[in-house]
């Protein structure tokens, strides 16, 4: 069965209004798709009233931690110690948006206890299946 980690998060939308507006996020981890991570924005945000959901990879979110990180839709990088930038990119334009640092580090440590880096290739059932095959157990 699939383990699945959600981490409530509050998110900075950065636009050219004088003062920043914050939105409530869903930060999301699915077993069953373990090399995504998924941000899911409220309804508000959307053009059809419903969630948006960004999905990219979870390698990608542990990079731009460290240092700018991403061509494509998604970028990010560390904004200072304790902010980290994401910057979303689709055909209605461009959005940017500014994290806790702490928040993403918390929410990646959840998603290392659910499938550790390195393993996220190999099907937890069928990696014990093979452990049994090879330790005898």
């Amino acid at each position: 069965m699939a383990a699945v980690v959600e981490q409530p998060a509050k998110v900075r939308l950065i636009t050219d209004a004088p003062q920043p507006g914050c939105l409530s996020v869903t930060l999301r981890y699915d077993s069953a798709d373990p090399l995504a991570v998924r941000i899911a924005f409220p309804a508000e945000v959307s053009r059809d009233d419903g969630e948006v959901v960004w999905a990219f990879a979870r390698e990608l979110l542990e990079a731009g931690l460290l240092a700018p990180s991403g061509d494509g839709d998604v970028r990010i990088w560390p904004c200072g110690r304790a902010q980290t930038m994401l910057e979303f990119h689709s055909a209605d334009g461009v959005a940017l948006t500014q994290f806790d640092t702490a928040v993403l580090r918390r929410f990646l440590r959840l998603t290392h206890q659910t499938v550790p880096a390195g393993e996220e290739r190999y099907p937890l059932r069928a990696k014990r299946g093979l452990d049994r095959l090879l330790h005898n157990t």
